[in-house]
């Protein structure tokens, strides 16, 4: 009778010792101290995207965000598919209102890319942002919700410790401090972006022309969509196999071979290639820079330092 109870207690104490294993390496991953750099670059580029994005607004922004704007504010829920959603453009009525607010957006992403009263200036872009996104859902496309991704990010993480006019004028000379809120900043786009690869192409295997190696094909071949002549692919459809089923491997696998040091360089680099060709070839430049910026999440600090120091731009302070 001893033996199956010698057995069980050492069950158990496997048991415990996994579970204790996990909670320690689900506590380093999350509230280990980080270098708060590769956000300070995310901060820069979303910053610069948002200030694109308002400008953009901006050419009619009573046409998107007004009275008599194309979506009726009294439709808004029906897009949004809820009957109530917050937007600081439900509360002005007057015909300069959605000029006025997002001029106070572009600002403030003028202000996040300096880093210039950078937790203030990261909170009302974040809330502009929402607010665009809230009130106007028929523009809300890829490029808005990979925005919204990494403008939460800067507004949770110290976003303005290192590459900013705030660590410039008050930073008293000391180099950034390695921060549990950066890490959790970083880990936030880094698992946002692992679930939007998997399901990206997840999805993409419902389709039976990503199976036969011709979804690429279709794309290149759509003259109202693309923005290169690709039709040059019809004379060399093992190059348009390849390509196409690489792509929904690499989405597909991003997950898994991201995190691995071995394989990340390799992921990152089909990352490049990727977006720059969805964004030359299709007409989809912010949508590819966007995505490029949160795969920036994934450098390492050191790999910034020393791209500073080969442009010459001198040592970024630890």
């Amino acid at each position: 009778m001893s033996f199956p109870d010698a057995r069980a207690g050492q069950g158990g104490g496997a048991a415990g010792g996994w579970l204790r294993e996990w909670l320690t390496a689900w506590n380093t991953f999350w509230f280990t101290p980080a270098d708060p750099l590769p956000l300070a670059v995310v901060r820069i580029c979303a910053g610069a995207l948002l200030a694109w994005s308002s400008i953009v607004w901006l050419l009619d922004a009573e046409g998107f965000f007004g009275g008599s704007a194309w979506l009726p504010p009294e439709e808004v829920w029906r897009m949004n598919d809820q009957p109530w959603q917050w937007s600081w453009y439900f509360a002005v009525s007057s015909a300069g209102g959605p000029q006025l607010l997002t001029i106070a957006t572009l600002v403030a992403a003028i202000l996040l890319t300096l880093g210039l009263a950078t937790p203030l200036a990261a909170v009302v872009s974040l809330a502009g942002f929402i607010s665009a996104a809230n009130r106007a859902p028929l523009n809300v496309f890829g490029f808005d919700d990979i925005l919204g991704m990494l403008l939460v990010a800067v507004a949770v993480g110290p976003s303005g410790a290192a590459l900013s006019l705030d660590r410039l004028l008050f930073g008293g000379g000391r180099g950034p401090a390695a921060s549990v809120l950066a890490n959790i900043a970083l880990r936030l786009v880094q698992v946002h972006l692992c679930i939007v690869y998997f399901f990206s192409g997840a999805g993409k295997m419902l389709g039976a022309s990503w199976w036969e190696g011709t979804a690429l094909w279709g794309a290149a071949a759509n003259v109202q969509y693309r923005t290169l002549d690709l039709t040059w692919l019809a004379r060399h459809p093992l190059l348009t196999n390849l390509l196409t089923l690489s792509t929904l491997f690499w989405e597909v696998s991003y997950p898994a071979l991201v995190w691995p040091r071995l394989t990340r360089r390799l992921v990152l680099a089909m990352a490049v290639l990727v977006h720059l060709g969805i964004g030359l070839a299709m007409g989809m430049m912010e949508f590819g820079l966007a995505m490029l910026v949160a795969n920036m999440a994934f450098v390492p600090a050191e790999t910034f330092r020393g791209i500073a120091s080969a442009a010459g731009a001198g040592p970024v302070r630890r």
